[in-house]
């Protein structure tokens, strides 16, 4: 991806929460960047802050009491996390747009998906008559692989299936062609093979429009099979980020590798499978220290008191760990004093 052009540039991005306890980061100065045709996977455990980074690029951080505390959001170069939310309505369908994990609450039970289509195309097409709009459906919904389109239109949400749902989600989507494609856990709650239905339609897709996809989602089977590159967050924070390749032949954050060893392995005969112990802490409640100290068994004394950078091991690589710092790793390209082993 090197040679790609950056479609979208997440900078320190914080998104924090207001209570009666005061201001807690959901998502803690996360950095990446979304290149031109790229599939770029966010994986974590829930609670981890993957929604709430794709709701703050799309601008729907309920507030209050969620807020955009910190750091920006570059589409081509405008910070759209500034944009009013006038702005941000000309921005959403037409330069990106989202799937969501549940089409039933997404959809609108009582508007025919026809209407829903329709409104999606009006929103950014004004000046279209509705014989275009309705022809622009009816392509869309054959785009994405569904029969008998056009009966479709006069249809409500519960009298599809899941995965034709899905499908339907998919069509508004991309209806307007944007940009970068954000896709929400989007095979959540379907059986296995409409889920890899859905997922060969979105690399379809990806190849036919060039469209960048952001792909939340904690199967990392999806990721082995759909992506590129890995983002990894723990608590907020980017843990580790690489390539596909680098991610699943060596990891080096023992949150990844614990990911990673949690997947069934059919090869293998195993009494148990193995889980990470304990669980996600409340964000805000780790005030010091490596978020993931309290699980992970390499943990140090240095573990508890300080936390750790995200070190480069190369251009493609970084983990937020000591240990990679015992091997080299650099932060901003500054070598690490302790030396390689």
């Amino acid at each position: 991806m090197v040679n790609q052009k950056k479609i979208l540039e997440i900078n320190e991005l914080e998104t924090s929460f207001f209570s009666d306890d005061g201001k807690i980061a959901a998502v803690d100065h996360v950095n990446f960047d979304l290149h031109e045709g790229e599939i770029l996977a966010i994986v974590g455990e829930s609670g981890c802050g993957k929604s709430v980074t794709s709701l703050s690029i799309m601008g729907l951080v309920p507030s209050p009491p969620g807020k955009i505390t910190n750091g920006e959001i570059l589409l081509q170069g405008k910070d759209i996390s500034k944009f009013s939310e006038k702005e941000m309505r000309k921005i959403r369908g037409n330069d990106i747009a989202m799937i969501f994990q549940e089409p039933m609450t997404s959809l609108n039970p009582l508007f025919t998906i026809g209407n829903q289509i329709s409104e999606a195309i009006l929103i950014h097409n004004k000046s279209w008559s509705k014989k275009q709009v309705r022809e622009r459906a009816v392509e869309m919904l054959r785009l994405v692989g569904l029969p008998r389109a056009e009966e479709l239109l006069n249809e409500y949400p519960h009298q599809l299936s899941g995965g034709m749902r899905q499908r339907v989600m998919i069509a508004m989507a991309l209806v307007c062609n944007p940009k970068v494609l954000i896709a929400d856990e989007p095979t959540t709650a379907l059986d296995v093979t409409i889920q890899a239905q859905i997922l060969k339609l979105i690399r379809e897709l990806n190849d036919k429009f060039n469209t960048a996809v952001l792909m939340i989602t904690h199967d990392l089977g999806v990721v082995a099979e759909t992506c590129q590159r890995v983002i990894v967050m723990y608590a907020g924070q980017v843990v580790e980020e690489a390539t596909v390749q680098e991610i699943f032949k060596n990891p080096k954050h023992p949150y990844t590798k614990g990911l990673i060893q949690s997947v069934p392995d059919m090869r293998y005969k195993k009494e148990s499978l193995y889980s990470i112990p304990g669980n996600v802490p409340k964000p805000g409640s780790v005030k010091v220290g490596c978020r993931f100290a309290q699980r992970c068994e390499f943990a140090t004394d240095r573990c508890l008191t300080e936390n750790p950078a995200l070190y480069e091991l190369s251009s493609s690589h970084k983990s937020r760990c000591f240990l990679v710092e015992e091997e080299g790793g650099s932060v901003n390209g500054k070598e690490s004093l302790v030396e390689s082993k």
